[in-house]
């Protein structure tokens, strides 16, 4: 009996965060679709599953498009002419606006993650992520700028190092960032 029971136990920790999950989905997906369902039934006669999130998907994402040129551009123009009359501030809101189009925006510069050594006689390595090819503009030849986050933290440094001392890590650049925030805990896969 008791080994049945742990049997059981074994296959509840392969089924249970599976059964979780598709049941999570299952509960939004019926939540959005909910949102119009009433509605869609009354003018179709009878409810078509799915459609009120094609609807929902739809009019978020023209909202995303009306926001970005109607909203977002003037907003951007004025911020800028403002920005330039206060050279501080334009400094402090171009590197974040930076580093923010650095995670989440369309040219993401965390895609190539490295090893780097940073101490040989110790052979001491450490993940991070080229943010910049060359330096030959700050007059340093054969050297990259990588960007080290920390873990359990939104922070991190950023060394210049000698282009030798860099391996590539054959890693999607989201695993590595999770590896290296996690503090080493996730698997890599």
């Amino acid at each position: 009996m008791k080994k049945l029971f742990t049997y059981f136990m074994q296959g509840l920790v392969l089924v249970a965060p599976i059964a979780i999950t598709v049941y999570i989905v299952f509960l939004i997906f019926d939540f959005v679709d909910g949102l119009l369902r009433d509605q869609l039934a009354t003018w179709f006669g009878y409810a078509i599953p799915g459609l009120g999130l094609v609807i929902i998907f739809i009019l978020v994402a023209a909202l995303g498009l009306f926001g970005n040129y109607i909203v977002a551009s003037p907003f951007k123009a004025l911020s800028d002419r403002i920005l330039k009359k206060a050279p501080l501030l334009k400094v402090i809101y171009s590197s974040l606006v930076d580093l923010f189009s650095a995670f989440v925006g369309k040219e993401k510069k965390f895609n190539q993650p490295v090893l780097v050594e940073i101490n040989k006689e110790n052979r001491l390595w450490k993940i991070g992520f080229i943010t910049q090819q060359s330096m030959t503009e700050l007059g340093m030849e054969g050297m990259v700028a990588v960007y080290f986050p920390h873990s359990y933290n939104f922070s991190g440094e950023l060394y210049v190092i000698d282009s030798l001392a860099v391996k590539s890590l054959n890693m999607a650049p989201s695993e590595a960032m999770k590896f290296v925030v996690s503090g080493g805990v996730t698997q890599v896969n």
